[in-house]
C-alpha cells in the first residue's frame, strides 16, 4: 500500500471494505515509517479485498477522502457537543442536589428554633398557669378566712347581746322588791326566725324552712357496702368536712356525694362539694354544683345570705378560671348584692372589669 504521508484522518475515508468498515471504532496509526490499521467489520465475514473494485479513479479517492473527513468532522462536533450537554446535565445536577442539601439543612435548623421556641412557650405558659392557681388558691383561702372571722365575730356578738340581756333582767329581778302578780293570756305568732313580723318575709321564710326540713329527711336507699352512720347525710357531711380540712379533696367529694344519695335536696352538700372540685380544678363540676346549690337556696332570706354568697363566689372564681370572666363577674356582682360592704369582694370584681377591658381593648 503506497503512503504519500496521507494525514492519519483520511485513510478511514481512502479504504473501504466491501462488506462494510465500522470507521468509529477503526484507527490508523502512523509511526515508524509505518501506517498500522486495526478495522472493524460492521459485520461478520470474509474480505478477500481492502477496497471497492470501483476505486481506480484518483478523483474518486479524493472525493471519498473529503467525506471521510467531513463526516469525522461532524462526527467530532456531535461528541464534543454531547461531550458538552452531558457535562451541564452533570453540573446541574450537582448543584440541585446542593440546593437539596441545603434546603434540607435550612428545613432542620428552623425545626429545631420552632421545637425550642414552642418548649420556651409552653414552660412560660405552664409557669404563668401555676402562679395563677397559687394566686387563686391564696385568694380563697383569704377570702374564706375573712368569712370564717366574720361568722366568730357575729357569732361573738350575739352571745354578748343575749348575756347582756340576761344579766339586765336579772338586776333588775334582784333589785325592785316583789309584787304581787297576775295573770293575763296572750297568744303569740310562732316565730322561728328572730326578726320583727313587720320586718319578715312570712311566705318566704315558710317556703325555706319547709325546703330544710326537706332536705334533712333521708331517701331510703339500698346498699349493704353502707354502714347506718354512712347512710346518715350529716354524718357523711361532717366526715367531708374533715377530708376537706386535712387537703383530701377527692375523698371529699366522694363522701359529698354518698350523703347526695341520701339526701339530694341540701344546697350545703352541693356548695361544699363545688369547693372540693374548684380545689381540684374540676371548674365545669364546680359550677354545676353551685348553681344546683344556688337553686336549692331559692326563695333568698337572710338566713341562707352566707350560703349564696359562698355559692355565688365559688361559681365566679370557676368561670374566671376558664377565662369566662363576664360569667364571673355577673356572679360577684350577685355576690355584691348581698354583701355591698364586702371590700374583698369589691376589689376581686374591679379585677375581673379590668381584664375584661384590657381583653376588649385589645
Amino acid at each position: 500500500m503506497k503512503d504519500n504521508e496521507t494525514p492519519e484522518a483520511e485513510y478511514a475515508g481512502a479504504i473501504k471494505p466491501v462488506k462494510g468498515l465500522d470507521d468509529q471504532t477503526s484507527t490508523a496509526q502512523i509511526g515508524n515509517g509505518a501506517v498500522v490499521f486495526k478495522l472493524k467489520k460492521q459485520e461478520p465475514g470474509m474480505w478477500y479485498q481492502l477496497s471497492k473494485d470501483e476505486i481506480v479513479d484518483k478523483q474518486l479517492i479524493k472525493q471519498k477522502k473529503e467525506e471521510a473527513i467531513q463526516k469525522n468532522q461532524e462526527r467530532a462536533e456531535q461528541e464534543r457537543k454531547d461531550k458538552a450537554e452531558k457535562k451541564r446535565a452533570s453540573e446541574k445536577y450537582t448543584v440541585n442536589e446542593m440546593m437539596k442539601i441545603e434546603d434540607e439543612d435550612r428545613m432542620r435548623i428552623n425545626n429545631i428554633k420552632e421545637s425550642e421556641r414552642q418548649k420556651a412557650t409552653e414552660d412560660l405558659e405552664r409557669w404563668k398557669e401555676e402562679q395563677r392557681e397559687m394566686a387563686q388558691e391564696e385568694k380563697q383561702r383569704i377570702l374564706e378566712e375573712k368569712m370564717a372571722e366574720e361568722a366568730r365575730k357575729r357569732e361573738e356578738e350575739r352571745k354578748q347581746r343575749k348575756k347582756k340581756g340576761k344579766n339586765i333582767f336579772e338586776e333588775t329581778a334582784e333589785g325592785v322588791p316583789r309584787r304581787e302578780v297576775g295573770k293575763i293570756e296572750v297568744k303569740f305568732t310562732k316565730r322561728i326566725f328572730p326578726t320583727a313580723a313587720r320586718e319578715s318575709q312570712t311566705p318566704q321564710e315558710e317556703e325555706w324552712l319547709q325546703k330544710q326540713a326537706d332536705a334533712r329527711k333521708a331517701l331510703e336507699v339500698e346498699d349493704s357496702d353502707l354502714t347506718e352512720e354512712e347512710k346518715n347525710p350529716l354524718f357523711m357531711r361532717d366526715k367531708a368536712n374533715e377530708f376537706f380540712k386535712a387537703g383530701n379533696f377527692q375523698a371529699a367529694v366522694n363522701a359529698y356525694t354518698t350523703a347526695l344519695r341520701y339526701s339530694p335536696k341540701m344546697p350545703s352538700l352541693y356548695s361544699n362539694r363545688a369547693a372540693c372540685h374548684l380545689k381540684l380544678r374540676n371548674f365545669f363540676k364546680t359550677i354545676e354544683d353551685c348553681s344546683k346549690a344556688i337553686d336549692l337556696l331559692h326563695p333568698p332570706v337572710p338566713q341562707n345570705a352566707a350560703s349564696r354568697l359562698k355559692a355565688l363566689v365559688r361559681k365566679g372564681t370557676a368561670f374566671c378560671q376558664l377565662e369566662l370572666y363576664v360569667e364571673g363577674l355577673q356572679d360577684y356582682e350577685c355576690a355584691l348584692k348581698i354583701e355591698p360592704n364586702n371590700e374583698q369582694l369589691k376589689a376581686d370584681a374591679e379585677k375581673i372589669r379590668q381584664i375584661i377591658q384590657s381583653s376588649t381593648g385589645s
